[in-house]
């Protein structure tokens, strides 16, 4: 099997933002939709055993307990919540990204876990509630940080990311892997290879000597941004 037939074998986040609707994308936070320093963020499971939402729920506190960023996620019942979190096979992994989360009705998820179950390892766990977790707090996918534009190798992204397991359409794929913003829409640092919000991508899909590993862990470069994009008040 080769490099880029491996990288395919791997499912893939879309990243719901303002401009793409929702099954589309553009780690940066993208300032406009980042919450407030201080904010309470309510979350609230449509779907998912016990078991599976206590696993979430711990992970993702840790944007806030294992860095300084000055948020904090509260799970309730009934009622509004900012995020609403589904389990449907099938669908994916998504978020949307910040307070576009707003423009969702109540009754829709903000978030989807395709392919998390009881069943799921620690590991694979951590790595995609963490990375949607980030959406949800604003940060965009790195390799669509503008401070480091990668030189793509279109036909083979494009090639691999219409196959099993993504299966994207090419639109897809062109707001997923190819849109960029701009420096004035994000706070960010420097590109991270080993930030939670990058992608795994093989040689084989640029041209400039850029790949980057499947990453399961906050990088200190994520831990400093978003302590910086949520200060203590």
């Amino acid at each position: 099997m080769t490099e880029s037939a491996s990288a395919n074998q791997r499912h893939y986040c879309m990243a719901v933002g303002p401009r793409t609707g929702p099954r589309g994308t553009r780690a940066a936070v993208l300032k406009d939709f980042a919450w407030e320093p201080g904010q309470t963020i309510t979350v609230r499971f449509l779907s998912g055993s016990q078991e599976l939402r206590a696993r979430v729920a711990a992970v993702a506190a840790e944007w806030t307990t294992a860095t300084t960023a000055n948020l904090r996620f509260v799970v309730v019942d009934r009622g509004r919540a900012d995020i609403r979190i589904s389990f449907v096979a099938g669908d994916g992994s998504w978020s949307t990204i910040g307070t576009v989360a707003g423009q969702v009705a109540q009754a829709e998820a903000t978030m989807n876990y395709g392919w998390l179950t009881d069943d799921s390892p620690e590991d694979e766990l951590r790595r995609v509630v963490l990375h949607e977790f980030g959406h949800a707090i604003g940060l965009i996918h790195e390799h669509q940080n503008p401070q480091h534009p990668i030189d793509w190798n279109r036909d083979a992204v494009i090639r691999d990311l219409s196959g099993p397991p993504n299966s994207w359409d090419l639109e897809t794929i062109e707001h997923n892997m190819f849109a960029h913003y701009t420096q004035a829409e994000v706070e960010a640092t420097n590109t991270d290879p080993k930030s939670i919000m990058m992608y795994p991508i093989p040689l084989a899909w640029t041209n400039d000597g850029f790949s980057a590993a499947l990453n399961d862990e906050l990088s200190p470069l994520d831990r400093e941004l978003v302590s910086r994009s949520y200060p203590a008040q």
